[in-house]
């Protein structure tokens, strides 16, 4: 299997990606990006036209979008174990899109310091913050994890939008996600990608007040 060409940014949703890369135990080649020049350049534009991280090309084929690349992932390397029993699959597909659409635009827009009308929430994917933040809630307080008891490829995109809120303070400290968080943080994979990533930043910073 020839190994994949990952495109990202430590300080971006690329490190959603490198962890996942990391549970399926993946070979990679990073290309670093830098906001406003290389990921606009003609080169990476071809990749994704949207100029934005991450990205990966396997076999030829580009996969974007953080959740398609984690569940393209497990998929693409079915022994790490991470693709959902046909048991776990309704909820696995479920929670992955419910955090790539009503999770990610509530989160963002709240964030932004904008929240639909009440007369208006019918207009949104995602109703409202508090209804997202509230169906999180529910569901990690009834099961360790997406797909319940197991971790899973789901398990690496829902749960970097909970590790994040949580961390920059874009969702509350509900008991339920703080220890879903402090589940996911302790696994190698996570530890080991998020050290590259650190490594990362720290350099950038360093060269920058250079």
């Amino acid at each position: 299997m020839s190994k994949i060409e990952f495109y990202t940014n430590p300080m971006s949703r690329g490190q959603i990606a490198r962890w996942a890369l990391h549970e399926v135990g993946a070979e990679y080649e990073q290309n670093i990006l830098e906001y406003g020049t290389t990921m606009n350049a003609p080169e990476y534009l071809a990749i994704n036209p949207m100029g934005k991280v991450p990205a990966i090309v396997h076999n030829g084929n580009v996969v974007t979008e953080c959740a398609a690349i984690c569940a393209y992932l497990a998929d693409a390397f079915p022994d790490c174990g991470l693709t959902p029993t046909d048991a776990e699959r309704a909820n696995y597909y479920r929670w992955m899109f419910f955090a790539a659409g009503p999770v990610e635009t509530a989160v963002t827009n709240h964030a932004a310091g904008f929240d639909p009308a009440p007369e208006k929430e019918m207009m949104f994917g995602y109703g409202s913050y508090d209804r997202v933040i509230g169906a999180l809630d529910v569901h990690f307080s009834e099961h360790d994890y997406v797909c319940g008891e197991r971790f899973t490829a789901a398990d690496v995109y829902v749960g970097s939008q909970i590790v994040w809120g949580a961390q920059f303070g874009t969702m509350p400290k509900r008991d339920s996600f703080l220890r879903y968080r402090d589940r996911l943080t302790v696994r190698p994979a996570y530890i080991e990608a998020k050290a590259i990533d650190g490594a990362l930043i720290a350099q950038a910073q360093a060269n920058s007040a250079r």
